[in-house]
Order: structure tokens, then C-alpha cells, then sequence
């Protein structure tokens, strides 16, 4: 079976590991990963954050490593055909790419295709800015979007910090701890099989 291409939707300040581990992940089995950020062109640079829960209220913040963009996202754009499903990235990146028109036409094409669509940590925020994609979904993701995704008319699945969660064709996840499963859930849904001999 020849690997799928995935769309990874990401802006500055989006969680590293959860583009890193991810895009590493997928392609050591086969599979294509294009990390695409509006107004950015393969070879740019995106920066990463760092979250963890320390002891505060809410997560702390760090500086993460730089990324190298390696799609065009005016080229993405034009090519959505060719993605067999769209992951959306968590930290803060969500938070302003999800008022880009550009980016929730993406996320249209992805629901109305019906197209496998990942979503970790904030990445929720990009799919709550389209009408309809989570409505009557269970969904799993930072427990500070739980009113936004029972506002768009989900179910917020409050999951354990390693866990993963799939509806339908849709995967889940809190946080980067849960990359584990939320990769291998993923994988399940882009019929990948890995075998050990």
C-alpha cells in the first residue's frame, strides 16, 4: 500500500513535539507530511513553543526549536485533492490561524470530503472555527477548550493525559504526552499496519 499524504496546519508558536514527533513518526513508516503555515513558502521558518505543567494554574511557556517549512501553503491550497487527511497541531498557533479564511476552507474541504481529520491539544480550536465539524463529535483536547467544543456542539471527552480518543474517522488527543497513542490511533484510521516479525 503506497504511504498518504497528510496536511499538518501549524502557525507560529505551535507546540513542537506535536510537529516534530508527529511528521518523524509518519514518515519512518511511509507516509508524507507537509507542514504548511499561511503566508509561509517551503523553506521559511516557523517558530515552536514549549508547554508543561510545572506546579501553576495553567502550563508554562518556552521558546521551542525553529521548524523549516516544506510546503507552500499557496501550493497546498491549490492541491487539497491530493491529502488523504489534515492534522491541526496544538499550542498557540491555533489561536490566530483559525481566523484565516484560507486555513478554514482547508478544514472545510477535510469535513465535507469526509477525509480524516487529527486534532491535538488547541489544534480543536482550529476545527471549532468551521461550522459543523465537531457538532455530534466526541472529542478530546485541552480541558480550556471543553466550552468551545460543547459550544460548537461536541462532546468534550476529558481524557487522560496518554490517551487517545476516534470518532469515526476523527482522532483526538489532550497533549503532546499522548503523541503515542494519538499516532498509532491515527494510523489505524490511515489503514497503516505495523507488523513485527
Amino acid at each position: 500500500m503506497p504511504g498518504k499524504k497528510i496536511l499538518m496546519l501549524t502557525g507560529d508558536f505551535t507546540e513542537e513535539y506535536e510537529i516534530f514527533v508527529y511528521q518523524q513518526a509518519m514518515e519512518a513508516v511511509g507516509h508524507t507530511v507537509h507542514v504548511v503555515c499561511p503566508d509561509k513558502k517551503a523553506g521559511d521558518i516557523l517558530r515552536t513553543s514549549l508547554h508543561d505543567f510545572e506546579g501553576d494554574q495553567t502550563y508554562t511557556e518556552k521558546l521551542g526549536h525553529n521548524v523549516t517549512i516544506n510546503k507552500t501553503f499557496s501550493e497546498a491550497e491549490d492541491q487539497l485533492d491530493q491529502y488523504h487527511a489534515v492534522y491541526c497541531a496544538g499550542g498557540r498557533g491555533p489561536e490566530y490561524i483559525r481566523t484565516d479564511k484560507r486555513v478554514q476552507a482547508m478544514v472545510r474541504h477535510f469535513h465535507e470530503e469526509k477525509k480524516p481529520i487529527f486534532t491535538i491539544c488547541h489544534g480543536v480550536q482550529i476545527l471549532i472555527a468551521v461550522d459543523g465539524v465537531v457538532r455530534g463529535k466526541k472529542v478530546g483536547a485541552l480541558g480550556a477548550c471543553e466550552p468551545e467544543v460543547t459550544l460548537a456542539g461536541g462532546t468534550y471527552i476529558d481524557l487522560s493525559p496518554t490517551e487517545a480518543f476516534v470518532d469515526g474517522t476523527m482522532v483526538s488527543a489532550k497533549g503532546w504526552t499522548a503523541l503515542a497513542a494519538f499516532i498509532r490511533e491515527c494510523l489505524k484510521v490511515l489503514g497503516t499496519e505495523i507488523r513485527h516479525a
